[in-house]
């Protein structure tokens, strides 16, 4: 009979044997793509021994195709839960070196399991993805696995942050979790999105293309807007991960850490008085803009290579985290289109639904015109912007710095759509549209006329529109003063099952 020191001696032989997952070899392969492990990424991921396993024990129960002589502890996938900066996460990590990282019935379990502790402790999920796609050898398992995976996705959006990486291959049906959660974040190189693989297209449709031009990490940063977020090396996305929870609550009933700082909160911005070019027309960089606005000029974008029109992303202001949408007059002269619309709508339900505060920077000629956008569906894409911004009770404050015209001024944060607080400054134009189209409609009134009536703040904060005309250089200060009066803001929505957003 073993003695309990035996015991103990065994235990340390499985937990040994499983750190391995498929064993040296594969791990050398996994290497040699420049690729790191799933633990070595969890290493990386999260605080120094800070993380607990769970079921490193778990092996498959698929008996087809002399699957039942192939078991590896964990069964390819490692998950848990540790701390970022002292904060309780739940991770998963899909290990590669384990049937290509493959996902079985049993797998699918381990990842629910996770998923389910972080909804019953409000604590976020990140999923590191590194796979082939269901494990055919299991047939409508492999498949199940997968839905009940996506219901749990679809469960706690909107009540804990969901955060994916793509590490490597993402194919067929696995694609949906992280399309499922609130960021996606892929490698330069290595990583990949699709449904259906270059074979499958080419068989299909005739056309050649590689994995890396059909879903590889710049077309869904800067094409699709499938990912968030696109970085060089493994070790640059995971620090990434973590200065993005920096500014996000754990779930949807705190608020998000206070963040000290040596920034004055009644600090001016100079700079600001001379920012706006005379000529309408003339670009400024709006990034300068928000780098005055935003504690230590710290701001961490958002979607940056995709519908470049408009920025989103997160800051402090007085130590407080808050979500600026901001039009950007450099490209596109800062016009609304289909991406831009979807980008940003996206981004202030999340804020909304994490009870971050909006900041939003308007300089907006209108949306963009033509068959492409309207044959693209323009309106209905357009009114999720204009839904997301109606439908939001967090603090919302508005900014207008030059133009705002037509159905993109109301769209934008407007009073009509219960913001707040408005401010505008005195280059504020906000009118139907622009002097140069009224005058072509009206006729009987000169560019000056109309400027002199429409093209200036004036008229708004006559009707109570705009709460003030404020100094550029005061703006700062501003924002975080009236930041901090609505920080008890209290604002309901009609009882419903749910809304019906126009997807």
């Amino acid at each position: 009979m073993s003695s309990q020191l035996d015991k103990i001696v065994e235990l340390q032989r499985r937990k040994e044997l499983s750190l391995l997952g498929g064993g040296e070899k594969r791990i050398e392969a996994q290497h040699a793509k420049g690729k790191k492990t799933a633990r070595e990424r969890i290493a990386l991921l999260l605080d120094p021994d800070s993380f607990e396993e769970f079921d490193c024990f778990v092996h498959h129960r698929c008996t087809n195709f002399g699957m039942e002589k192939k078991h590896f502890d964990g069964d390819g996938v490692v998950s848990g839960r540790g701390s970022i900066n002292g904060r309780i996460v739940y991770v998963y990590a899909q290990d590669f070196t384990v049937n290509g990282g493959s996902l079985s019935k049993t797998m699918s379990e381990k990842i629910c399991k996770v998923m389910d502790l972080a909804m019953k402790t409000g604590a976020p999920v990140i999923g590191l993805n590194d796979s082939g796609g269901a494990r055919i050898q299991e047939g409508i398992d492999a498949l199940a696995g997968y839905g009940e995976i996506f219901e749990r996705n679809i469960l706690a959006s909107g009540v804990v942050p969901q955060i994916s990486a793509i590490m490597g291959p993402c194919a067929g049906g696995a694609v949906y979790s992280p399309a499922l959660t609130d960021f996606i974040f892929m490698v330069e190189g290595t990583s990949n999105m699709f449904l259906t693989g270059p074979a499958v297209v080419k068989s299909q449709t005739g056309e050649d293309v590689d994995q890396e031009s059909l879903g590889g990490a710049a077309v869904h940063s800067q094409k699709s807007g499938v990912a968030q977020f696109a970085y060089p090396d493994e070790e640059s996305l995971l620090e990434a991960i973590k200065k993005l929870l920096s500014f996000l609550p754990s779930n949807n009933m705190e608020k998000a850490p206070v963040k000290e700082s040596s920034d004055s909160a009644v600090r001016l911005c100079p700079k600001l008085d001379s920012i706006i070019p005379e000529s309408e027309n003339k670009a400024y960089d709006m990034y300068q803009v928000i780098n005055e606005l935003v504690d230590e000029g710290d701001f961490f974008e958002i979607h940056k290579d995709f519908a470049q029109n408009i920025i989103v992303g997160f800051a402090h202001m007085g130590g407080e985290s808050v979500g600026i949408v901001a039009n950007k007059p450099a490209y596109m002269s800062g016009t609304l289109d289909i991406n831009a619309s979807r980008k940003a709508a996206r981004f202030v339900r999340f804020c909304d639904a994490f009870n971050i505060p909006l900041l939003t920077l308007v300089d907006v000629p209108g949306f963009l015109p033509g068959t492409q956008q309207e044959y693209g569906a323009v309106i209905s894409n357009g009114a999720k912007l204009l839904y997301a911004y109606g439908e939001a009770t967090v603090p919302k404050i508005t900014l207008t710095i030059r133009k705002a015209y037509g159905g993109a001024y109301i769209v934008m944060s407007s009073k009509h759509l219960r913001s707040d607080i408005n401010y505008a400054w005195p280059s504020a134009n906000i009118a139907v549209m622009g002097a140069k189209g009224a005058v072509g409609i009206l006729k009987d009134i000169t560019e000056e006329e109309y400027d002199s009536l429409f093209c200036n703040p004036y008229k708004a904060a006559e009707r109570g529109y705009i709460e003030d005309v404020i100094q550029p250089s005061e703006s700062r200060f501003r924002i975080i003063r009236a930041l901090k009066s609505m920080k008890n803001k209290s604002q309901g929505l009609p009882a419903k099952k749910h809304d019906n957003l126009p997807l």
